[in-house]
């Protein structure tokens, strides 16, 4: 998971880097540009070390548009951008915790960002997970995108290709309904709670 930031005086850009060891996710590293930094510097100093972890497909956020993209692929690194907000990282990540799946690297700092992490309820009700006002979570945020990235290569693995698992998971039970010989088929709308 990367994200080169922007020139900022409170932003920094993050990069988090996982694998797999049996049933655990390994964080190999998190490295954090702190402000203020040169966004262009910092994506060179990420491809160095992804190219010594031999990586060449990084996910992002969508922050700055089409520039960490541009610049990655100048670099030869393919640049995707998430499809998760951060909040839903973070929501995602917990339960990985408390079970035990992940080994973090030895970070005060990514401790810190970590426990200074707060969910907010806004008036319409939507959750929402950040850093306190004033507080950081750039490399909790690169921590967790890392760790899901395993988890959606779990699940994939798993499943198949992991995009139409709910389509095919009804159109099985549609064919065990017809099989059983009930007479006549009814077709089965699935209901997503959201």
């Amino acid at each position: 998971m990367a994200s080169p930031g922007r020139r900022s005086r409170r932003g920094a850009g993050r990069l988090g880097i996982a694998h797999k060891e049996a049933d655990r996710i390994v964080i190999d590293a998190v490295h954090e540009c702190k402000a203020p930094f040169d966004p262009e510097t910092c994506i060179d100093d990420f491809c160095v070390t992804l190219k010594q972890y031999r990586i060449t497909k990084v996910t992002g956020d969508r922050y700055a548009g089409e520039f960490p993209r541009e610049q990655f692929r100048k670099r030869g690194i393919s640049y995707v951008c998430s499809e998760k907000t951060k909040s839903d990282l973070y929501r995602d990540l917990l339960p990985i915790i408390n079970s035990g799946r992940i080994v973090l690297p030895k970070s005060d700092r990514l401790l810190n960002q970590l426990c200074g992490l707060e969910r907010r309820t806004a008036r319409s009700g939507r959750d929402s997970i950040d850093h306190a006002p004033g507080g950081k979570d750039d490399m909790a945020n690169a921590l967790a995108g890392a760790a899901n990235l395993i988890v959606l290569a779990e699940r994939r693995q798993n499943t198949g290709s992991g995009v139409s698992t709910l389509r095919q998971h009804w159109r099985q039970l549609v064919r065990r309904r017809c099989a059983r010989g009930r007479g006549r088929t009814r077709t089965v709308r699935p209901v997503i709670i959201a």
